[in-house]
């Protein structure tokens, strides 16, 4: 699953962003509960494969991210497009002082 070729008209998301830092976290943790389930020290063992699983998962966080960017910038493009064509749902309200909302204050003594 790919994004559409209008999709590469969007700016990249930053390389540290919420998903990837989530998911790189995600794996590294997944490589150390990997370890404890095997009675291998957690922190110590498979170094490379925390190395490993935590870039895995920053790279499907960054792609995640491109997605959902993506689909964010479609769902604005199609709001503003109806909001163009009907312009009449979308008139502007007369404007009231808080004057008008509030009610009258009467004190009692």
């Amino acid at each position: 699953m790919g994004l559409p070729d209008e999709a590469k008209a969007l700016p990249p998301p930053g390389i540290i962003n919420r998903n990837s830092v989530w998911l790189g976290v995600i794996g590294w943790c997944s490589a150390m509960l990997q370890n404890a389930l095997n009675r291998r020290p957690p922190m110590k063992s498979g170094i490379h494969r925390q190395a490993l699983l935590a870039s895995i998962g920053w790279f499907i966080g960054y792609h995640v991210t491109k997605h959902e960017n993506y689909t964010y910038a479609r769902l604005d493009r199609d709001m503003n497009e109806y909001v163009r064509l009907h312009p009449e749902n979308f008139s502007d309200k007369e404007k009231k002082t808080f004057a008008e909302i509030v009610e009258p204050f009467h004190p009692i003594r």
